[in-house]
């Protein structure tokens, strides 16, 4: 997959009828497109400040991909490490973050380590990707001084279903004992139970200015397949919130899925969790991946 490649983008499918196959190969198109030069108009441009290469993570029984983003200048061991996870759920690449991440790195300055998780399949659910995040965080603080950072300083950064990943990595490693110096959640889908769809921006944005609610119901179906605890899954119903990372949670307005984000920032407060709640006025859905066409993105940024 080149990054120089400029393709077509596909059409979005019918998400009430779509098959396995369907999926597959609209993926497949999908994230060609995201990872493509063509897409930088939308995406972003990196910041030139840093450097930008693919590594693997070897797991127990699987290599993991993750795109590394570090300053340009100097050949510092002591970084801070951010755990950066991508949007998209059954889509998505960490090339469609390349703008945002690579600002971090070089502008923090930190190493950025962006995972490459396993996309939702029918074969594939929430908790192999969460447990993706999870593992390439333990691996890279395991191994700090082979990456060049500082295990004493680590954040967690996610958007849509990458800040449900990173809300459940803060809550892991609260309970494993790992300080977590901060977790920034951009939009996050952070309830994936029977009530994912009983909020007042659901019924407000499920179907204006974009289809949102089809997808998202499709979304859950693969999320949480059949004898899954999707309480488990979801932060927002988590028995405990009180001990984890101060927490900045970031919601863009026109966003179906806006009222997760603040119901979470609230659970988070009483809870005891030093958070901090922004909204974006008017900004949609992933919108802090889409500089090139959404203003509001580079004041979140």
């Amino acid at each position: 997959m080149s990054e120089n490649t400029v393709v077509m983008r596909p059409s979005e499918p019918d998400w009430q009828t779509i098959t396995d196959e369907e999926l597959v190969a609209y993926r497949e198109a999908e994230n060609a497109f995201r990872a493509s030069g063509t897409a930088r108009a939308f995406t972003g441009e990196p910041d030139p400040g840093s450097t930008i290469q693919w590594q693997t993570v070897a797991l127990p029984g699987r290599e993991l991909p993750v795109r590394v983003y570090r300053p340009a200048s100097g050949e510092r061991t002591d970084l801070p490490l951010v755990v950066h996870v991508h949007g998209g759920g059954f889509v998505g690449t960490a090339v469609q973050c390349d703008w945002v991440t690579s600002h971090v790195a070089a502008q923090l300055p930190a190493v950025v380590v962006s995972v490459e998780h396993r996309l939702l399949a029918p074969d594939s659910p929430l908790s192999a990707a969460a447990d993706d995040g999870w593992d390439v965080l333990r691996h890279v603080v395991r191994h700090a001084s082979q990456w060049g950072v500082d295990p004493s300083r680590i954040a967690v950064f996610g958007e849509s279903c990458g800040g449900l990943i990173g809300a459940l990595a803060a809550i892991r490693a609260r309970e494993t004992g790992l300080r977590l110096r901060a977790q920034v959640l951009v939009n996050p889908a952070v309830d994936v139970t029977g009530t994912m769809f009983d909020y007042a921006s659901m019924a407000e944005y499920g179907h204006a200015p974009t289809p949102a609610e089809p997808l998202l119901r499709y979304f859950q179906r693969l999320a949480v397949p059949p004898g899954t605890d999707s309480r488990a899954l979801s932060p927002l119903y988590a028995d405990e919130l009180s001990g984890l990372a101060p927490a900045l949670v970031v919601v863009p307005t026109a966003d179906a899925i806006a009222d997760h984000g603040r119901s979470y920032a609230e659970r988070l407060r009483a809870a005891g969790t030093p958070t901090q709640l922004t909204e974006y006025p008017g900004a949609p859905h992933a919108f802090l991946s889409l500089p090139g066409v959404v203003p509001q993105a580079e004041p979140a940024r």
